[in-house]
């Protein structure tokens, strides 16, 4: 990869969603974001981790109140990643977390830095020689902006150690994970973050439908009415929901996609993806899915569709990098709730109520989609799903 120190092009472009009077910058409804132009600062100018011996070269774009070891943003997220979950120094956590950070994960939302402590050392201890490969990281913003990062990385190690769902097997783990992040100076203050629970689960010989079941009942999962998630534009006043179009002209990377995801999830429009998707591209989904073509990507839209009949869904952020000669790459998060009423990937209905939540790599060459990685919270649907416990009445 490339070893230029020169800066990147960026273009600031305003966020589509609706904005919220007085909401903290990188919740539901983000501010406008600065998007690189190019992909000059990518993850290989971090290594991949924090190597042995390695001297840090000279910053590569403005970083106010940093710390100077780092030359980019893709370094700071790459090498805390090593030295947090690596070099098992869990106290950097309180140099690189605000205290009071927001932090969304498969079971809902927390708040507060000894939370993500106490949870990284618990899954440290289980998984004691785990690494964590950098596979890609896309990025925007900039030092005032605060910048705000996609991170997917390859997961590799072994179950050494106890945890909640019991003693060590010894079993390999090789999954990955993704993690949205809101930086400012030195500080992530809110993350998102998908650990692919379900595809841990099957790896250790572990039932992840009694896990889930088990996970619910122990009130492991947060309450509909305690979760974060936007109102999607399925139908707005009892009417028809309305196709979003494609861009007609010049390539536009939001339009395209809040088009994509709007008509696929709340238009029920699947041939959506003959006309975004390459033939042959590739996907990587949830619980170590995989597919080489867009039939293998409609399949699991329709599959959703018809496992929650009434899912509507909305796009929460999108920024990118990149341009239309070198392509773009994407990072979506989206939300979004329906009614276990049909039959699809969960097997009879049980009538439940379920919110979902998900994040996206979106890679585009000559305006088509030609790889996707998507993980959403399928641990924690089956969890809300399988429940022993009878919906909270009103008192």
């Amino acid at each position: 990869m490339s070893g230029k120190s020169d800066q990147p092009n960026t273009e600031v472009v305003p966020a589509s969603a609706p904005q919220r009077g007085g909401s903290p910058e990188g919740t539901m409804h983000p501010p406008a974001r600065t998007m690189p132009t190019d992909h000059a600062i990518r993850v290989d100018s971090g290594h991949g981790a924090d190597e042995p011996r390695r001297v840090p070269g000279e910053r590569r774009q403005p970083m106010r109140g940093f710390e100077d070891t780092y030359t980019d943003i893709v370094d700071y997220i790459v090498r805390i990643t090593h030295r947090i979950w690596e070099d098992q120094d869990v106290g950097y956590i309180y140099d690189t977390y605000s205290p009071g950070c927001r932090l969304h994960g498969d079971n809902g939302y927390s708040y507060g830095v000894e939370q993500l402590v106490d949870g990284t050392m618990q899954s440290i201890n289980a998984f004691p020689d785990c690494r964590h490969y950098a596979d890609d990281v896309i990025w925007a913003g900039d030092e005032d902006q605060g910048f705000v990062t996609s991170h997917r990385a390859i997961n590799i190690g072994h179950h050494t150690g106890p945890w909640r769902w019991g003693p060590p097997t010894g079993r390999k783990l090789d999954t990955w994970v993704m993690a949205n992040c809101v930086v400012r100076e030195n500080e992530i203050y809110e993350e998102w973050v998908l650990y692919n629970t379900a595809a841990k689960l099957q790896q250790l010989g572990v039932n992840v439908v009694e896990a889930a079941r088990t996970y619910g009942n122990e009130g492991g999962i947060a309450p509909l009415t305690a979760r974060q998630f936007s109102e999607p534009l399925r139908l707005t006043g009892g009417r028809k929901p309305k196709s979003m179009p494609l861009p007609s002209a010049r390539f536009d990377v939001e339009q395209t996609v809040r088009a994509l995801f709007h008509n696929v999830y709340n238009r029920r429009d699947l041939s959506m993806f003959d006309r975004v998707y390459a033939d042959a591209v590739r996907w990587h989904g949830t619980t170590n899915r995989t597919g080489r073509n867009r039939s293998d990507v409609r399949g699991m839209a329709r599959s959703l569709l018809a496992t929650f009949p009434d899912l509507g869904v909305s796009v929460d952020e999108v920024y990118w990098m990149g341009n239309e000669a070198d392509g773009f790459s994407v990072s979506v998060r989206w939300s979004g709730a329906g009614t276990h009423r049909g039959y699809g990937l969960y097997g009879a209905p049980t009538g439940r109520r379920a919110q979902l939540w998900g994040m996206s790599q979106l890679y585009f060459s000559g305006g088509r989609i030609v790889e996707e990685w998507s993980l959403f919270n399928e641990f924690d649907v089956l969890a809300q799903l399988l429940t022993d416990e009878p919906a909270a009445l009103l008192g």
